[in-house]
């Protein structure tokens, strides 16, 4: 783990350098606190900070106050090294952000012990930040597919029907459907149809832009949202279609053919007054008309 060193004193620079590495940590040493805030500004910056309170141009006080003004889920932990003794002092220093607060001159084992709590406390709140973003993902995305789960492709497309009015852009919305789908499940099984959808949604997402949304709108039906001229919008969806319909879908020794139907509708800020379900209302119609001309089509609603 890195560990940041800020002390304006050249011996206790080099003296707390020697005895991190000592204690397992990589340490990175600056003089003062306006060279250790450049360095907290670098990518993968140090999160654990044994910082000098008394240093020019920038306190560690000042530092701090600075550090604790960003809003950062993954918070540095700080520990000031001071002279000062006074429980008044300790009381300020640990008011302006510090997590903890050692005198000098220092013992070394007590200083090792206050590091090493630093970083259980940092592993402690990287796991916890892990553990909210796992629950973060499950509650918006799809379990079998990974694709956003209809709530969120809903919030999603409410979001981007906001954002293209104020940009003036166009939207588009798909809605795109597994063609026979009934047949494979019934032909080969459900583990099979859960193989197949899964496949159709890594090819879908590997045609569209990474900006692009997809969410599995129930069953084996899929909805895309995406920005893109009625033109664009229906070449792309070719490409969707192609990519599932050229390359046959195996699984367990078998293989088989699937081919998708999708509509889709543009909503035209200038002009479009038409809002979330009666835009998803559209492109199911022409989703329909897909099917009735004979499935493995594309129809511009």
């Amino acid at each position: 783990m890195k560990l940041l060193i800020a002390d304006d004193d050249l011996t206790s620079r080099i003296l707390l350098e020697n005895l991190s590495r000592k204690w397992g940590f990589d340490p990175i040493t600056v003089e003062d606190g306006e060279a250790a805030w450049g360095e907290l500004q670098k990518e993968n910056a140090p999160r654990l900070l044994l910082i000098d309170w008394e240093m020019p141009r920038l306190t560690g006080l000042g530092l701090c106050q600075r550090i604790r003004r960003e809003v950062d889920s993954n918070p540095a932990y700080i520990i000031l090294l001071t002279s000062r003794t006074e429980t008044i002092d300790v009381v300020t220093g640990l008011g302006v952000g510090a997590n903890d607060y050692v005198t000098k001159p220092f013992n070394n084992v007590e200083l090792q012990a206050r590091v090493q709590v630093g970083r259980r406390m940092l592993n402690l709140q990287h796991e916890l930040n892990e553990a909210k973003e796992k629950l973060a993902f499950q509650a918006s995305h799809d379990v079998m597919t990974g694709l956003l789960n209809r709530r969120a492709i809903m919030e999603g497309l409410g979001n981007e029907i906001s954002r293209a009015s104020r940009q003036k852009q166009t939207l588009c919305i798909a809605m795109c459907d597994i063609d026979f789908f009934k047949k494979i499940n019934d032909g080969y099984g459900h583990l099979m149809g859960d193989q197949v959808i899964r496949e159709v949604s890594q090819r879908i997402t590997s045609i569209l832009r990474p900006y692009d949304l997809a969410g599995r709108y129930g069953g084996e039906e899929f909805l895309l949202v995406f920005n893109a001229s009625k033109e664009d919008a229906y070449a792309l969806l070719e490409r969707v279609r192609l990519a599932i319909a050229n390359s046959p879908f195996d699984y367990e020794n078998n293989s088989i053919n699937v081919t998708i139907s999708s509509g889709v509708t543009a909503f035209f800020p200038a002009t479009d007054d038409r809002q979330t379900q009666v835009l998803i209302d559209c492109a199911d119609k022409a989703l329909y008309q897909a099917k009735e001309n004979g499935r493995n089509k594309v129809v511009l609603g």
